[in-house]
């Protein structure tokens, strides 16, 4: 049976893809720090699936802790999603971003070397193409220089890895550009837990609507879009977390490195996602228009054609099912994994 390390398996995103794993048959071993996530999580992930996972708390820089995981499991592949995500954090500690998120990944990959595992499946994200071009972004596009610390540990080690597979034929390497993951598993259980004020628009509205928080702050509207306001490309993590099982499937049987979009390919400004909540959910979300925040694009949206043609992938869910999965999950988890 095939066997996937996890790191970062206990967060929002890598929640949801180990549901999917062991549904789909895979063992699971998940590596998680819990800087920014919980063990509740997974102990939901096992409950969802009845199925057991195997769980190791520690940091992916830890090269012996590393090399004592894959002397005691037969890994095939790795999914990689530990690193720290907060795009404002990450402007004001950016050497602890560094040192998370690209020193971590270059531990992790020595680690798989040393261990003869070639296979990784890397959580990116669409902020290495930068704010020049216009949308629908594809992967043919150059990728620019992204507006925070965060996109720029996803564009160097996207580099890093695309350079180590032109030098190493063994490596077979998924880039996985995300767009905006919203949602949460229909079952209610697991969802978007984000620590301290919310980075996102959809943990925030979600948030305003349960009574933790006052009004949503939505920055921006005098953009040249629909209504105003941002426009970006949003995508039901469950669809995210197959694009995951897909591109591990892909990556099994071929070598080298490969970029894909993983987004609906439609845009949906933040004011629709507001007024659509409302109409599916029933619910009040009180706002004000702040002013824009610097490095915010007006529109971003993926073509998504590619990761379609190329990993037997589409996306299933429609924004109406992502806003009504957000409220299920935040509505019977007010205070998230910290019980209610």
């Amino acid at each position: 049976m095939t066997k996937i390390l996890v790191t970062g398996g206990a967060g929002y995103i890598g929640s949801h893809t180990c549901v999917e794993l062991l549904n789909a048959g895979y063992q699971v071993v998940v590596l998680d720090n819990l800087s920014n996530s919980s063990l509740e999580a997974l102990n939901r992930v096992q409950e969802l699936t009845g199925k057991v996972l195997d769980f190791v708390e520690g940091d992916i820089r830890d090269a012996q802790m590393l090399d004592q995981i894959f002397a005691q499991h037969q890994i095939d592949a790795v999914i990689h999603f530990a690193g720290l995500k907060a795009v404002g954090e990450s402007q004001q500690i950016p050497l602890t971003y560094f040192d998370n998120n690209i020193v971590g990944s270059i531990s992790l990959v020595r680690a798989m070397e040393r261990a003869g595992v070639f296979t990784l499946v890397f959580s990116s994200s669409a902020t290495v193409y930068g704010e020049d071009h216009p949308s629908p972004l594809n992967e043919e596009m150059p990728t620019g220089m992204p507006t925070n610390n965060y996109g720029y540990t996803k564009l160097i080690v996207e580099q890093l890895l695309q350079k180590l597979s032109m030098t190493d034929e063994h490596w077979s390497i998924a880039l996985l550009r995300y767009f905006n993951p919203v949602g949460a598993h229909q079952s209610g259980r697991i969802g978007e837990d984000p620590q301290g004020i919310p980075n996102n628009l959809m943990p925030y509205v979600t948030q305003v609507a349960v009574g933790r928080r006052e009004k949503l702050s939505i920055y921006g509207n005098d953009y040249d879009t629909v209504d105003g306001t941002g426009v970006r490309d949003y995508i039901h993590v469950v669809d995210l977390a197959n694009a995951h099982l897909c591109a591990l499937n892909n990556r099994l049987q071929n070598v080298g490195c490969r970029a894909w979009n993983i987004g609906t390919g439609n845009g949906c400004s933040v004011l629709q996602v507001k007024n659509t909540f409302e109409q599916v959910n029933g619910v009040p979300v009180p706002f004000e228009f702040s002013p824009r925040r610097p490095g915010d694009v007006a529109i971003c949206f993926a073509d998504n054609s590619r990761a379609v043609a190329e990993l037997n992938w589409k996306p299933q869910y429609t924004l109406e099912d992502m806003l009504v999965d957000s409220w299920n999950w935040q509505k019977h988890n007010p205070k998230g994994y910290k019980g209610n």
